[in-house]
């Protein structure tokens, strides 16, 4: 973890800007990005989510650049967490692909932008400039969905294991299907179970039969995961 002492920014300086990203070549890439540009003020690099939980108490910055797929807790419950905090930075999500259930996932976490990494590194600058200065970035994304629909708010893991789960599969099944550990899999059934407010799998697996969108994922997924 790369942490520099810095003050936070004020008007007429430099925005103050932490980035995490679980690529070490994306991370030096963006952070000599960012460094080039006067017009931020790179605070930190790091390259877990629970190190930058760890400088969100430890510096004060504006916008943090987040990695969706950082490991163990992910980019979603990052940002989830991040917003309980007192006056927490805002967070840009920075993800692989145009798939738009990332930039809704995002915006339903409480992110306030989102870019892809198809994108130029100018488009990423100036969408954190324009995120520092109170505006919101994202791809079209037809919020009426947000709050209508759990399974929008559920990332590409759990919809594959809630398919799992409504196959039959066990606990250590879904550990050795997925390719992750049971702890991992006890995580993000947690996670699951919380965005579909429900207390348990039988309750899990009954409303993803209920729901048109739990009909849609059994016939189009293809267990694919972020």
């Amino acid at each position: 973890m790369a942490v520099l002492n810095k003050a936070s920014s004020v008007a007429g300086q430099p925005i103050n800007v932490a980035l995490a990203d679980s690529n070490p070549l994306m991370l030096s890439a963006l952070s000599e990005f960012f460094d080039r540009d006067p017009r931020f003020s790179l605070v930190a690099s790091v390259g877990s989510a629970e190190s930058f939980l760890e400088i969100t108490l430890l510096s004060t910055f504006t916008v943090g650049v987040v990695d969706w797929t950082l490991p163990m807790l992910g980019g979603e419950r990052l940002i989830e967490i991040i917003r309980t905090q007192e006056a927490p930075p805002r967070i840009v999500v920075y993800a692989q692909g145009d798939n738009l259930d990332v930039p809704r996932q995002a915006m339903a976490a409480g992110a306030a932008g989102y870019c892809s990494r198809s994108e130029p590194p100018e488009y990423l600058l100036d969408t954190v400039a324009r995120v520092a200065k109170g505006g919101m970035v994202f791809p079209f994304v037809d919020v009426r969905d947000l709050r209508q629909d759990p399974m929008h708010s559920l990332t590409k893991r759990e919809r594959a294991l809630l398919i799992s789960l409504a196959q039959g599969r066990t606990n250590k099944e879904l550990s050795r299907d997925h390719g992750i550990s049971l702890n991992t899999v006890k995580f993000h059934l947690r996670n699951l179970f919380g965005k579909l407010s429900v207390s348990n799998r039988a309750q899990a697996i009954a409303y993803y039969y209920s729901t048109q969108s739990g009909q849609r994922l059994s016939f189009s997924s293809d267990d694919e995961e972020a």
